[in-house]
């Protein structure tokens, strides 16, 4: 168990207390009596687990602590920070005097939940059928990620000089587009190691 994993251990149990101060200012905006320090409470919390992130790599690459721990723990924690944001941020109203900037619409969480959904599955088969799986992070995917946070900051921060929706819609299509593109790298990696059924539709 080594510092940056316990970092990282902390990132995780950071997760559920943003999750609870989220949704607590959400019924506190629905009654009609926002209670503003809860919303900064969730905030901060996010920033904090968002800051460790950098904080637990660093000491990993700094102090020579990488471990096969750290690289299981670390996407799950990245994974869990994000997804807790999006799902909450669409089932809890941050506005209701403007609610298309209050929460995300229905299909961005589906999205995002069924884009990761299609990679860990198919790491699986990869895995399966090859023995190895060879992740290749695509420029999309990191344009899908940044867009992704800008949505929870615009909602968060209640930011108005570009529309949500905007912002929303350019978040959904990055994520399709470097869904695609994970898919069409798995397939080629099937075709390399001679699986002749593997084609791409």
């Amino acid at each position: 168990m080594t510092t940056a994993n316990k970092i990282t251990i902390i990132r995780i149990l950071l997760i559920p207390a943003f999750v609870t101060m989220a949704i607590y200012y959400g019924q506190s905006v629905q009654r009609g009596e926002p209670l503003e320090w809860q919303r900064y409470a969730a905030i901060i919390i996010f920033l904090v687990a968002a800051a460790s992130d950098g904080l637990d790599g660093y000491v990993a690459r700094h102090y020579h602590q990488r471990s096969t721990l750290g690289v299981v723990l670390d996407p799950i924690a990245d994974k869990g920070l994000l997804l807790s944001g999006i799902i909450t941020l669409s089932i809890s109203s941050w506005s209701e005097i403007d609610p298309d900037y209050g929460r995300f619409p229905a299909w961005f969480p589906v999205l995002v939940i069924t884009r990761d959904l299609v990679i860990l599955v198919g790491s699986a088969v990869l895995h399966l059928l090859n023995g190895t799986v060879k992740v290749r992070t695509s420029w999309t995917g990191k344009v899908a990620t940044v867009l992704q946070m800008a949505a929870l900051a615009w909602v968060m921060l209640q930011l108005r000089f570009l529309p949500l929706v905007y912002v929303v819609a350019a978040a959904g299509f990055f994520t399709f587009v470097s869904g695609v593109i994970y898919v069409m790298d798995g397939v080629r990696q099937l075709q390399a190691e001679g699986h002749a059924n593997a084609r791409v539709q």
